[in-house]
């Protein structure tokens, strides 16, 4: 296993995102580039020390990190703003808007990437599929779909002027509020078990957990849904609608 090298690579990749955010005066960069982060980290490690099953991983994670990037590339473009829960920081920071920004911004998710990388850190000799492969490609493939299906209907529906201010509750998000996150959970669940086979379960693991455990209480329904609070359509769609978990009723 090869702890070292992805923090290596993912410390030189948000110093530099750190620099390209105080140009641009735009913190919310680091979203753009969250997903092609791992994709360096899978093809870093891959040429530093290929192995026969790697593409098994390369592929999964190439396809989600670019898909995410190219997604939310075009999200912010449309807007030509920085995101609002950065912009809302900036104004709260300060004159310690860059320091806080280093560390609770760039640093912090850094150190995030690099744990949700850690099943792409093992190494295998292995020459066949194991049921857990699998059943883990299955995964991703059900997440991966299901993320890029909810982020196209939302960019379709907001890109409607007759929708601004309305809250979208039709495909994917009539069964739940969050459907991309769901997606995006499944993913790294999905990950976790194509890479079982040569990384210890203990420390894979921590991958899926920590991503679920961010979308689900920190960084993503909390705070997106902080900032419909006062949005009555919102709390009649949070009354009717699970946050993450699809409704089987609503199918």
């Amino acid at each position: 296993m090869n702890f070292w090298f992805p923090a290596v690579l993912i410390l030189g990749y948000v110093h530099l995102l750190f620099m390209l955010a105080i140009l641009r005066k735009d913190n919310s960069i680091i979203d753009i580039a969250w997903g092609l982060g791992f994709v360096l980290v899978a093809w870093g490690l891959y040429f530093q020390s290929p192995h026969p099953n790697a593409w098994s991983l390369l592929i999964p994670v190439s396809l989600w990190g670019i898909r995410l990037s190219v997604y939310l590339f075009i999200r912010n473009r449309r807007s030509g703003k920085e995101d609002w829960r950065y912009a809302a920081w900036r104004e709260q920071w300060g004159s310690w808007v860059y320091v806080r920004a280093y560390l609770q911004v760039f640093l912090l998710q850094g150190l995030f990437m690099w744990i949700i990388s850690l099943p792409l850190m093992g190494s295998s000799s292995l020459m066949h599929f194991t049921w857990l492969q699998i059943l883990g490609g299955m995964i991703f493939l059900t997440g991966f779909l299901w993320e890029s299906f909810a982020d196209a209907q939302l960019l379709r529906f907001k890109a409607k002027t007759e929708n601004k201010g309305k809250v979208m509750r039709s495909g994917l998000w009539r069964l739940s509020r969050h459907p991309n996150y769901f997606g995006e959970m499944l993913v790294w669940w999905g990950i976790f078990l194509i890479s079982i086979s040569w990384m210890p379960w203990y420390i894979g693991i921590l991958s899926p957990l920590t991503i679920s455990g961010l979308l689900w209480k920190v960084s993503g329904v909390p705070m997106l849904e902080q900032k419909y609070a006062d949005n009555p359509d919102y709390q009649a769609y949070i009354k009717s609608t699970p946050a993450l978990i699809p409704s089987l009723k609503k199918i």
